[in-house]
């Protein structure tokens, strides 16, 4: 019995060793392959290069003795040589107007490169939707967060909208939205021609966005809001160093507007910086109150940031 134990231990033993030592191998089979493929492809770069440059006359020497054949059998045709510089004017006018048009965009790039800009689209579809979440994602979430806009409903309180997360995550946030008692938010309504868009509807969603807010100022989150009295004029979100920007065009739904997105950059002729000086200014302004998350009041405060007066707010208006 033990004589027959041993003689499986060995056994186990050797086919363990010979499976290992099978591995070895083949890692380094497979690291000698991996660093012959470079000299391998090397050398077949050059055999192919010597392949090309012997054959070059014999090629050159045919296509010369075709091309004296087919140019006298055509050199008497009219119409062949009218159709021959038709079609190569055709082609470099193509040409240079291609040539034209590449030199006009590069120049217009370097233009919006100087001011900040580094993105701009029009794309709305679902894959672009997406792109464009994740890319604020990753451009906002743990940083200071700063945005104006009309309800925020479709902004940042609905989940899965561009800045749900974002504002969730962020360091701290900033956000101006429209009053839903002021005279900006009827008349941003009664401006889209859309007529499932009302005052009613617009207050709805700024409720909801206003509660959204309210749940992160409970879970302890910086999260401060004021609601403006004017119409909107531009979408803006200061995520960290980038801007995106989207402006309030009368009669039609900021959703379909273009997305331009503008970075930080030290120089004087980056337009990161007015828009940022943008969003202070309407920010500071005493005219503008602030919505106490905690105990549903308009807060005013003068120029040096201290508490003027307070007062209730309330959904059924003014």
């Amino acid at each position: 019995m033990k004589m027959r134990y041993h003689l499986r231990a060995a056994l186990r033993t050797l086919a363990q060793g010979g499976v290992h030592g099978a591995s070895r191998l083949g890692a380094i089979a497979l690291r000698a392959m991996r660093d012959v493929a470079p000299v391998v492809f090397h050398i077949g770069v050059v055999i192919l290069s010597a392949g090309i440059a012997l054959s070059l006359p014999s090629l050159m020497g045919l296509l010369a003795r075709d091309l004296l054949v087919y140019w006298a059998l055509v050199e008497n045709e009219n119409v062949f040589l009218a159709a021959l510089e038709i079609v190569v004017a055709t082609l470099l006018i193509l040409f240079l107007n291609a040539l034209r048009s590449w030199a006009r965009d590069r120049r217009l790039a370097r233009m919006a490169r100087a001011a900040g800009m580094v993105y701009f689209t029009s794309n709305r579809r679902f894959m672009a939707r997406r792109r464009f979440r994740r890319l604020r994602e990753r451009q906002g979430i743990g940083k200071d967060v700063m945005v104006i806009g009309s309800t925020g409903f479709r902004t940042f309180a609905h989940p899965g909208r561009d800045l749900h997360n974002v504002i969730r995550y962020a360091r701290g946030a900033r956000i101006m939205l429209l009053n839903p008692n002021g005279e900006g938010a009827s008349t941003r309504a009664k401006a889209i021609l859309d007529p499932e868009v009302t005052p009613e509807r617009l207050r709805a969603q700024i409720r909801e966005s206003i509660a959204f807010l309210k749940g992160l100022r409970a879970a302890q989150r910086d999260v401060k809001l004021k609601l403006y009295s004017d119409p909107p004029f531009l979408k803006l979100a200061i995520l960290g160093d980038y801007v995106w920007l989207q402006h309030y065009h009368a009669g039609l739904d900021v959703q379909g507007m273009p997305d331009c997105l503008f970075s930080y950059d030290q120089t004087p002729r980056s337009l990161y910086v007015i828009f940022y000086q943008y969003f202070l200014r309407r920010w500071n302004d005493a005219d503008i109150p602030e919505y106490d998350l905690d105990r549903d009041e308009l807060v005013y405060r003068d120029g040096a940031g201290s508490e003027r007066k307070r007062e209730a707010f309330s959904w059924d208006g003014p």
